[in-house]
């Protein structure tokens, strides 16, 4: 078999277990369509695409070190998928430079490699304009941070704090927790003490879910709204209508983002899966970008050699499935939405970013 024969193998890097594990049936769907999608277009380069499932929802080391092996052994062409940033800081001391790699998920937005291309939200177009928004909708002066203990919500909650003290708002403070922590008392009692008009919610999957229901119990949805950029249409099932009060979230896609682009992606989603789909989410939609990203890159570039795909990539802007995506040195722009919880949805309310 030569070589334009060879399917490309992508590392699809998608948690599957652990505190984002929530996120992993979305991600698995989405990355299934959009290969089923490419291959109908005679897929990439010529090649059908692969994608080789690695399981993200572990801990970094062990994440890293597969994705390294499956390198090493010319298994792989390209990483591609959601998984949280300590995972994706791990891989790129294995194979940073090396192969491409699309990273969908939100990010702190001040990373850069070669070969690295993030696709998800950045700060400053997602997280930065919501807490604006919040203050100007709600009067949301006083902030406190309760997020997971790694690298992205430490790195947002400095964002935030500096971004807060800018605009005349306040930060009351941040605390930070384990991934998989159940008990948030201390954590709730903290927030009692500040009484902040807002917390922004930097936690992961089921530790979002578990902290929303004691928050809820708590009583503190009647004092603080909550803003979360990770929030997104599971947690909110999972949490349950109850516990959803007051609750906001941003995001360059939801399930109820009525555009002509998501609305055909939605119909094809649910026509490939059926009705019993897993539940729509920004998170797997933006694994279902990142593969598309890397496709049409690669057609420009004819090739998936890294500095072909970077100078293909630069200034370039794609028509995805939530919109123009525009790429820049290693990121790309594009419109996000604020929403709130509705009883078990996400309602969109307004854009608070164009591209």
């Amino acid at each position: 078999m030569t070589h334009r024969e060879l399917p490309i193998r992508i590392a699809y890097v998608v948690p599957v277990q652990g505190s984002a594990g929530i996120f992993g049936p979305s991600c698995e769907a989405c990355g299934d369509l959009a290969v089923a999608e490419l291959s109908c277009g005679g897929g990439v380069l010529g090649r059908e695409i692969q994608l080789v499932i690695v399981d993200g929802g572990r801990r970094p080391a062990v994440v890293a070190q597969e994705v390294a092996t499956l390198w090493r052994a010319g298994a792989i062409d390209a990483v591609v998928g959601w998984h949280i940033s300590a995972v994706r800081k791990e891989i790129l001391r294995y194979v940073g430079g090396e192969l491409p790699y699309v990273y969908a998920a939100l990010h702190e937005g001040e990373f850069r490699t070669p070969g690295l291309f993030m696709t998800g939200e950045s700060p400053g177009a997602q997280v930065l304009p919501a807490l604006d928004w919040l203050r100007r909708q709600f009067g949301a002066h006083t902030w406190c941070v309760v997020g997971n203990d790694y690298v992205w919500p430490r790195q947002i909650a400095a964002r935030a704090e500096a971004h807060l003290a800018g605009a005349g708002m306040s930060h009351l403070g941040s605390t930070f927790t384990p991934l998989g922590t159940s008990d948030f008392t201390e954590t709730l009692d903290w927030l009692e003490v500040h009484g902040p008009d807002a917390v922004l919610v930097l936690l992961i999957g089921d530790d979002a879910v578990r902290f929303g229901r004691a928050f809820a119990r708590r009583g503190l949805d009647e004092i603080s709204l909550r803003f979360s950029p990770i929030l997104e249409e599971n947690q909110v099932l999972g949490m349950g209508a109850s516990a959803t009060a007051n609750m906001y979230s941003a995001a360059g896609y939801f399930d109820s983002l009525a555009t002509t682009s998501t609305l055909d992606f939605g119909a094809r989603y649910h026509r490939f899966h059926g009705v019993d789909a897993p539940m729509l989410n920004s998170i797997g939609q933006s694994c279902y970008e990142a593969i598309n990203v890397l496709g049409e890159i690669a057609t420009r570039a004819g090739s998936l050699a890294v500095p072909a795909l970077e100078a293909a990539a630069r200034g370039a802007t794609i028509d995805g499935s939530r919109g123009a995506l525009r790429l820049g040195a290693g990121h790309t722009d594009q419109d996000v939405y604020v929403a709130a919880a509705r009883h078990l949805d996400l309602d969109v309310l307004e854009r608070i970013h164009v591209a």
